[in-house]
Parts: C-alpha cells; structure tokens; sequence
C-alpha cells in the first residue's frame, strides 16, 4: 500500500453511517492523521466498539446536526434503504464548497443528487469488505461539479483503506460492483470449495480447511508482492503434465471456470444495474 501524506484530508468531515464498513473507513482516517477535533460521527444505533473508538479518539458521537457546522466533505455509509430517511439532515450539513462521497451501494448520483438537493459535488465510490484490513479495492465516479482539488480530497479518504481506480463514467461502477464489490464472496466459495474438495480426497476436514485457506492467502500474497500477472504465476507453478496441469485440463475446459466466472459477473452486474434503477 501507498504511503500516505496527510495534506489531502479534508480540514473538517462528517461521517454518516458507521456500520462495518463507515468504521472501517474510520479507523483508516485515524491511522493517515484525520483531524480529530473537526471530525464527527452520526449512526442512530453505533456499536460499543465505535463508541469506544469515539470516547478514545475524541472524536464528536451523535451532537445534535444543527450544531454542525458545514464540513468540506460528507460521507455517507448508511445502507441504502436508509437513504430516503437520512437525506433531510445530510442535506443541511451540505455547503456551497461540501464535497458528498457516498458508498451506498445502487445509489446513483443522480439519486443522491434529487434526495439531497444541496449536493452539487458528488462521488460515487464502491469499496468491498477488505476495507476492514485496509486493503480494499474501491473504484470511484465523480460528477461534473467536483474540482481536482475535491476529487483529490475524495481520493485520500477512499486510498485510506486500499487501493482506489477512478472510472470515467459513472455506468462503470455497476461493473465494478460485479468485480470487486462483490469478489470477495468469490473467493471465499472458493475456498468453501477446495476445502471440501480435500475432504472428499480423504484429508480431515479441518486440515482441509486449513490448508485451504493458507492456500487462498498465499496466492493472494503472491500477486500484492509481486508484479507479474496471474497467468505468469499460474504458468509458474504449472509443470507439464505435473499435478496442477492435471487439475487445471478439468478447470480450463470448455465450458470451464473462465465461463462461469463470466456468467457470475454478469448476474452480480444485471442485479446492479436493477437496484441502480
């Protein structure tokens, strides 16, 4: 991961939504020195854990909004059916200069945008689950009215918990849900999958498990640290006519894993684009 500079955050920020993920995103404000005395945190119902993070970090837990003054930005991490119920008091923390990033997952900006009509600057961005260990994959859509200088506000908050790609039409992200948003989920049936797989070849089952998911997390190791691309590694670790080639002649036929990768993208990406609206 990048090193991070501090000179992008913005000056005074507003969470709202601090459920798994706005927590997360949180605690990776904190570790790139987020200002503490100008950051506030609003969930009707927060956890004992984000409660306690709040009394430790002196960070403001539920003020009243009419005492907030308007941030330079306002995340909005509630789930998306909360938008509706939320978006009259997310709307008077907005000021001409607040930048909006949401991560509500089919929430497009020009949802956001009609429920919250003070929201000019608005970006769309979608993290995945490995926000929680600071290694998500978010990709991000921005709208006309957000200034390089918004967008690179928007960027240093989302590069806080991983990696961010930035896509030039905010269709995309629906792709991306498919992908990234959702991929996580992959990888763990994956390795539901091969852990059963090695017990039915006779290992105990919690061996299995074990060296399933050792396995998963290795290889995974292998393609951060490194910077060749998943088909030199597979070809790496494949011998002619070895163990893995043999494996690989059943999970590369025709039709094979490649194919049904693709249909799951496709139904992850259909889905999206039906809660998109």
């Amino acid at each position: 991961m990048r090193a991070h500079s501090s000179h992008h955050l913005p000056s005074s920020l507003v969470l709202i939504g601090a459920g798994n993920m706005g927590s997360a995103m949180l605690e990776g404000w904190l570790k790139v020195g987020i200002n503490r005395a100008t950051t506030t945190v609003l969930d009707p119902h927060p956890s004992l854990e984000v409660q306690t993070l709040c009394a430790e970090e002196r960070i403001a837990l539920n003020p009243p909004v009419r005492d907030i003054r308007p941030p330079q930005a306002v995340v909005l991490a509630t789930k998306p059916q909360a938008l509706e119920a939320v978006a009259p008091a997310v709307d008077r923390l907005i000021g001409p200069e607040t930048l909006l990033v949401s991560i509500l997952a089919g929430k497009r900006i020009e949802d956001l945008k009609r429920a919250i009509p003070r929201a000019k600057a608005v970006v769309r961005a979608m993290p995945n689950l490995a926000a929680a260990v600071r290694l998500s994959a978010t990709a991000a859509a921005a709208s006309e009215a957000v200034t390089e200088p918004q967008r690179l506000i928007a960027h240093e908050l989302l590069s806080s918990i991983g990696q961010v790609e930035w896509v030039g039409h905010e269709r995309l992200i629906d792709a991306v849900t498919a992908v990234s948003g959702s991929g996580p989920a992959y990888f763990f049936y994956l390795t539901e999958c091969l852990a059963h797989a090695g017990t039915a070849a006779g290992l105990p089952t919690e061996l299995a498990e074990r060296l399933a998911r050792a396995t998963i997390i290795g290889a995974g190791e292998l393609l951060r640290q490194g910077d060749l691309p998943p088909a030199k590694l597979r070809h790496n670790v494949t011998s002619p006519g070895g163990t893995t080639a043999a494996a690989l002649d059943v999970l590369m036929r025709e039709p094979g894993l490649r194919e049904l990768i693709r249909e799951a993208v496709d139904a992850a990406k259909r889905r999206a684009e039906e809660l998109s609206g």
